[in-house]
């Protein structure tokens, strides 16, 4: 199952799969990969700064997670492009959901440095964390 949202002219667009060979039943211990695709489709170059994760399973154990860029990068994505990057979560129950946003930069070639360019917040529709056959 995948979500797809666009805010400020930058559609996200994520899908999660259950990792069984790392998941243990009897430990209450569910992993998952998300892929998540960040489609610039504004005129302007962007950077991904920051994020804000919130993740949340069954048992309303809430987690946030604030960090700078993404799996050790802060992509520059130019008009028309698209990143993509996987990453993984781990949950103490078998269904649960992510959601958060991003922190962008607009590059401009007139105002090379962060200071001096306008910063943007692009939403990280929620989508789910299952175990398949979990949601009916």
């Amino acid at each position: 199952m995948s979500t797809k949202s666009i805010s400020e002219n930058i559609v996200i667009t994520s899908s999660s799969a259950y990792i069984e060979q790392q998941s243990s039943v009897k430990d209450n211990r569910f992993v998952f990969a998300y892929k998540i695709t960040i489609s610039n489709v504004s005129d302007k170059t962007v950077q991904l700064i920051s994020r804000h994760w919130i993740i949340l399973d069954a048992n309303n154990k809430s987690e946030e997670i604030y960090g700078e860029g993404v799996i050790g990068e802060k992509p520059i994505i130019k008009p028309g492009e698209k990143y993509s990057y996987t990453s993984g979560a781990i949950l103490d129950t078998e269904i649960g959901t992510m959601e958060g946003r991003y922190f962008l930069i607009i590059k401009n070639d007139d105002k090379p440095s962060k200071i001096e360019c306008e910063e943007i917040e692009v939403i990280i529709p929620r989508f789910t964390l299952s175990v398949p056959r979990t949601i009916h």
